[in-house]
């Protein structure tokens, strides 16, 4: 069953869908497809709706440069207002009408003959297009925890990325699972209306004082009166994290001292809050500052100070119809279990969908067995007309920085196509290769490979140790898309 002919086929309607869209349009290209699984556009802000749920970077570094939002309420915005960003931007730029919802793309393969990607929907649907852009985001694969019993549980189970806005756990005895950045904004939340509430820590997790505030009304007015303004302050917020990461991640070498202040930041605020020596003890993470997510919280660790909050770091053994049995032998009584396990980032994040190329290379079994890699985290050799967005190698300081130089890519690729009358690009095996191999050496000076990162399971890190973080600054980044050489690709 044929659902149509397009030049662009994109998979996905969050930000990154968004935006390759407003790209496309931009450069003349309207007969575009966007193949959302979800009921709605926003991806993970369309999703995600657990208590709490906030941007852990300053909302003016989170979102388009080409489309400031005057109106954040506060400098790290609630999860709702990402989502009110989403539809205003799809609207203002006239791309939600190139959205289909409650689509699932089971598969996409490269036709040879014809030159054409045929994209298979779930139920049968086969969609043609010339080009084919994977837009499914880094996090979209919720990962569930392989533990014994799990299905056994005859209370509640609530995976965060699945709550329902009308989840009420008031009065409810609580177990959550994980304690990564979901769990350090949703814990604070649950202790707040639940009647006992046990965290299954796995890995302790660096939390940092959240210098959060709200943006006053007249400073929201004068963002959107006179836009500079509001481009001055970006610039000191993206200023400031572009520093750390740069220093503190990508030379790590060079200024470990600053991950040294950085993790003493994290032990004040903990001494701060906690008095007790042994809860203490056990929060603290053993390994070093940056190789996992970094978090931002006031209230975290004090909650754990409350009588009616209890944290197990025994593992989990099994889980019972109504409770958890650690592997201390303990047992907790539930009726509500949370899971907060975060994304299966590797095994079923790269690629999000089937992909097969020519000469019939299935794109997930190449990576696992040939390394992860894509050339400027975007193309990948026996791809052609694809763009694979979230890759590995692909991610600079903050999603919408990373969006924002693979549109300079896809104008300056496009473009040359358009010029050249052109119907197909491909990158190079031996582009792709130098682009790895500078890749790979320029991560040996960072955090992730210079730091004791062996007990934070990280899933900055693949199985075979590659990374999705790429290893440059946002400018050097930003400066690659328009000069690299175009000679890096065949294109014809």
């Amino acid at each position: 069953m044929t659902g149509g002919q397009f030049d662009v086929v994109i998979v996905g309607a969050g930000f990154s869908g968004i935006g390759t869209a407003i790209q496309l349009r931009k450069m003349g290209y309207d007969n575009i497809a966007i193949l959302e699984r979800g009921s709605d556009l926003g991806g993970t802000w369309h999703v995600n709706r657990y208590p709490g749920l906030a941007v852990d970077i300053p909302s003016p570094t989170y979102c388009y440069w080409f489309e400031p939002n005057p109106y954040w309420s506060r400098l790290f915005a609630p999860g709702a207002e990402l989502k009110k960003y989403a539809d205003h931007v799809a609207d203002k730029y006239d791309v939600r009408r190139h959205m289909r919802f409650d689509v699932t793309v089971d598969s996409a393969r490269w036709d040879e003959d014809a030159e054409v990607w045929r994209v298979l929907l779930r139920g049968g649907e086969v969609i043609v297009s010339r080009f084919l852009i994977a837009a499914t985001g880094f996090l979209s694969q919720p990962q569930s925890p392989d533990i014994p019993g799990l299905a056994d549980f005859r209370g509640r189970t609530i995976h965060t990325a699945a709550w329902d806005d009308g989840d009420d756990l008031t009065g409810r005895r609580v177990g959550i699972v994980g304690t990564g950045a979901t769990a350090v904004q949703l814990i604070p939340e649950l202790a707040k209306n639940v009647a006992d509430l046990t965290v299954f820590q796995r890995t302790a997790i660096y939390v940092a004082p959240k210098n959060d505030f709200a943006i006053p009304g007249f400073l929201q007015r004068m963002f959107a009166k006179v836009p500079l303004t509001q481009r001055i302050f970006r610039l000191f917020t993206d200023s400031m994290y572009e520093l750390m990461f740069v220093l503190g991640v990508l030379h790590y070498r060079s200024f470990r001292w600053l991950n040294v202040a950085a993790t003493d930041l994290s032990k004040i605020l903990l001494f701060a809050s906690v008095r007790d020596r042994e809860l203490r003890r056990k929060l603290t993470p053993d390994y070093e500052f940056g190789c996992k997510r970094p978090t931002y919280s006031n209230s975290y660790y004090r909650t754990f100070t409350k009588p009616h909050v209890h944290l197990q770091t025994s593992g989990i053994e099994r889980v019972e119809a109504d409770g958890i049995v650690a592997c201390d032998g303990t047992r907790t009584a539930l009726d509500t279990l949370v899971l907060a396990t975060g994304f299966n980032l590797w095994d079923d994040n790269f690629p999000a969908v089937e992909i097969i190329g020519r000469d019939g290379r299935n794109l997930g079994k190449w990576w696992r067995t040939n390394g992860f890699q894509a050339y400027q985290g975007l193309s990948i050799p026996y791809f052609p007309n694809f763009l694979n967005l979230a890759s590995p190698y692909a991610f600079s300081l903050s999603f919408f920085n990373t969006m924002e130089y693979q549109m300079r890519h896809m104008d300056r690729l496009f473009g040359e196509l358009r010029r050249r009358n052109a119907s197909t690009f491909e990158v190079t095996e031996d582009a792709n290769a130098r682009f790895l191999d500078r890749m790979t050496k320029l991560q040996r000076n960072t955090v992730l490979h210079q730091g004791d990162c062996a007990n934070a399971r990280s899933y900055y890190f693949s199985p075979g140790g590659e990374t999705f973080l790429r290893a440059t600054s946002t400018h050097n980044t930003v400066t690659e898309q328009t000069r690299f050489p175009l000679s890096d690709y065949v294109i014809a």
